[in-house]
């Protein structure tokens, strides 16, 4: 059996997102406007719960997408799996905007890689800032740095971080390390 031990729970989960909402309104520019991408399938929860408090605790109201990238995925085509994409939503031109591109977990960098390569699609960004929940530190395998980050962790390569969101079923939010 696998050992979990909890890495983030309420009330520190909800005081680590209102931190984050607070740093990304110290950012705004206000000759750049700014949107929020959340990354499909885990970094869209992230993104709408941030979304929220930013209306809701600070007033401010962004644009918000769901970006799918699972065909700009350098695994798409790899080990016979067959992966389902999801579908994008995102209503609004990113051309010459601040994008902020939202994940829960970064871990290698491939799939913020993917995201990147799949936000083209939607014009061109005057800048990308990246955006996680749990930033798994040694497990790069691309020069890729959030610009924001709920907390840091050493994890090993058998180590995995699972979040779960009540939008997801789950009781309550928690974030764990597995392994």
């Amino acid at each position: 059996m696998q050992k979990k031990r909890l890495l983030l729970g309420q009330p520190l989960l909800d005081i680590t997102l209102k931190r984050l909402c607070q740093e990304i309104v110290e950012n705004l520019d206000e000759h750049t406007p700014t949107v929020l991408l959340g990354l499909q399938p885990r970094g869209i929860f992230l993104a709408e719960r941030l979304n929220h408090f930013l209306r809701t605790e600070f007033d401010t109201h962004l644009p918000l997408g769901h970006l799918d990238a699972t065909f700009y995925r350098d695994d798409y085509n790899r080990g016979g799996n067959i992966l389902k994409p999801n579908s994008n939503k995102v209503d609004f031109i990113i051309e010459d905007k601040k994008v902020v591109l939202i994940d829960d977990v970064i871990a290698t960098g491939r799939m913020v890689r993917a995201g990147i390569d799949a936000m083209q699609v939607f014009g061109r960004p005057a800048r990308v800032e990246l955006l996680c929940l749990i930033n798994r530190k040694y497990e790069r395998d691309l020069p890729i740095q959030p610009d924001y980050v709920g907390q840091g962790v050493n994890t090993l390569d058998s180590q995995k971080v699972l979040v779960e969101w009540k939008e997801q079923g789950f009781a309550e939010d928690t974030i764990w390390i597995i392994g």
